[in-house]
């Protein structure tokens, strides 16, 4: 591969007419020192100017595998202490970066005996809140607030919910904060019975490796010490004196930028059963870092499998699993059909760690590549100003209109109109403002299947509001490439936030109408519709009228 290994730390390359670009980056990078300038917190790699302090002050996960190192045995202890007192749930409430690496560790590893489940609540659909309770066993579980900023609205709302239902006891109460956040002053006022400050100079989709992720690995019982030591090898791997053809998160940055110009921007994923969940962590870290300015890499999570026909020209794959397992025969039939191909295996489940720090470092490098500012993510904002203003005043003036999954007369030029443009390098992207489920998924999923096969386009899905904590960024800042499909429901019953004057129903609305609005402003093609009080049945008829396909 002159000059690129074909095996790079697990990772095996099959690029074809794309390989020469690859090499081309590389040799570039090796020229200009990239490796040192960004371990040096160099804004010029991302075009920014020299003084942006923007830059050094969220670079702090470089830092991250030994400074876990130093303060794994504070979460240790914390953990034994929650052991020791009986605990049997952890219920996290956090949303993004501040729960999904937690979530990759418990649906990985599950939590071993006498150690609490932990259970991941990043969900405002007032069902999705019932559903968690029906759960538990509340004089036995801890709840752990999960925020860098500390006023994220949905956690401190959860939080509100639960605190009322728990008699107000600070002992069944922790949190997880950077310095000197109301979170942590509220936590202080309530009597948590622990508050964890993490580094500020990390942001939420880099803080997997801080106390927002190993914490509650520890919480759940598992091994710190084998998947710090990971992250430290990947790290040392990775660092300056590695020359860049094998430096390992230089390699995939590199290709994930390149690939991107190149037009394969949809970041496909593949994986083994015992790694199915971490590209969603790798979806909140590569589309919020990289969708901006018009530009990025859309992440492609969880789509079923389809023929190799079914696949555009638009694509990149990426196979995740263990040395010891088999991919699936797709794989191979799409490098044989010249789709570009990234091939992950890891040694073992403890790596995880290292592959934390590996796609930290490579989005960080394929950012540089696209041009883009890695570490903030300007467009957010936007649809939480205008969920606020709906919260304030019942509505957003400029939120399209919702329509009836069973008004179909409506509905179906709404959807002719927003499939018509329908093929690569467009992509479908579901909105699901719906209480999760493995049967909603499924369906959700059934749709995805449906329409990638017919029209050849990339599809995603995700519930809200978590993908607004995700992908949100790239829908609006991203490649003008999106077709946005919002599906709202009717919750037959509420449940009132205590301590303030709206219901979880009424926020998760409003961030629904704040998004809808957020992309009617950037000209995103949107359709919405109300699948009515009985989910199930309202996305029957949605896949009914898509299956009769609407373009004709």
């Amino acid at each position: 591969m002159s000059g690129v290994p074909s095996h790079s730390a697990g990772l095996t390359l099959h690029l074809g007419e794309h390989l020469p670009r690859l090499e081309r980056r590389l040799g570039a990078w090796e020229a200009a020192g990239f490796a040192a300038r960004l371990w040096g917190k160099d804004p010029t790699l991302w075009g920014l100017d020299p003084q942006a302090t923007e830059i050094a002050d969220r670079l702090g996960w470089l830092q991250l595998p030994e400074t876990a190192r130093r303060l794994a045995p504070e979460w240790s202890t914390f953990a034994a202490e929650i052991r020791a007192e009986g605990f049997h749930q952890v219920v996290l409430l956090g949303m993004g970066g501040s729960s999904l690496a937690p979530e990759v560790f418990q649906r990985t590893f599950g939590h071993t005996a006498g150690s609490p489940e932990l259970i991941v609540l990043d969900s405002t659909h007032p069902e999705a809140v019932r559903a968690v309770e029906r759960r538990l066993d509340l004089p036995r579980t801890l709840f752990l607030v999960a925020s860098k900023s500390g006023t994220t609205v949905e956690p401190l709302a959860l939080f509100r919910y639960f605190w009322h239902r728990a008699c107000q006891e600070g002992r069944r109460f922790a949190a997880i904060t950077d310095p000197g956040t109301p979170l942590e002053q509220m936590a202080a006022e309530h009597g948590f019975r622990r508050v964890l400050l993490a580094p500020s100079d990390v942001g939420g989709r880099y803080s997997a490796l801080s106390d927002f992720g190993l914490a509650p690995a520890a919480l759940i019982g598992l091994d710190l010490s084998k998947l710090i030591a990971s992250s430290r090898a990947m790290a040392e791997a990775c660092r300056p004196d590695v020359p860049a053809a094998q430096n390992p998160g230089l390699v995939l940055g590199a290709a994930l930028g390149e690939l991107a110009r190149a037009g394969r921007d949809k970041l496909t994923f593949f994986t083994s059963p015992s790694l199915e969940s971490i590209p969603d962590w790798i979806e909140q870290l590569v589309a919020e870092s990289s969708g901006k300015d018009g530009r990025g890499i859309v992440p492609v999570a969880a789509e079923p499998e389809g023929f190799p026909e079914a696949y555009g020209p638009d694509r990149v794959f990426v196979w995740l699993g263990l040395e010891r397992e088999a991919e699936p025969s797709l794989v191979e039939a799409l490098a044989r059909a010249g789709q570009p191909v990234l091939r992950l295996r890891l040694a073992g489940l403890e790596q995880l760690g290292g592959e934390f720090f590996r796609w930290e470092f490579a989005t960080a490098a394929a950012c540089a590549v696209l041009g883009v500012h890695p570490f903030n993510q300007p467009d957010v904002q936007l649809a939480k100003e205008l969920a606020r203003r709906a919260m304030q005043k019942g509505g957003v003036a400029d939120s399209p209109e919702v329509l009836a999954a069973d008004d179909i007369q409506r509905l179906r030029p709404a959807l002719r109109e927003l499939l018509e443009p329908a093929s690569p390098p467009r992509y479908l992207a579901l909105q699901a403002y719906l209480a999760p489920s493995r049967e909603t998924t499924q369906t959700l999923n059934r749709i995805r299947g449906l329409l990638r096969d017919r029209l050849r386009v990339a599809t995603t899905a995700g519930y809200g509001p978590r993908f607004l904590h995700s992908t949100g960024q790239l829908h609006k800042g991203g490649p003008d490439t999106g077709l946005f499909l919002q599906l709202v429901d009717e919750p037959a019953e509420d449940l009132e936030v205590p301590g303030s004057n709206y219901t979880f129903g009424q926020l998760l609305r409003a961030q629904a109408d704040g998004d809808a609005a957020a992309l009617r402003r950037r000209g995103r093609p949107l359709v919405r519709v109300n699948v009515g009080p009985d989910a199930a049945a309202g996305l029957r008829r949605l896949i009914e009228l898509l299956a009769a396909d609407p373009r004709r």
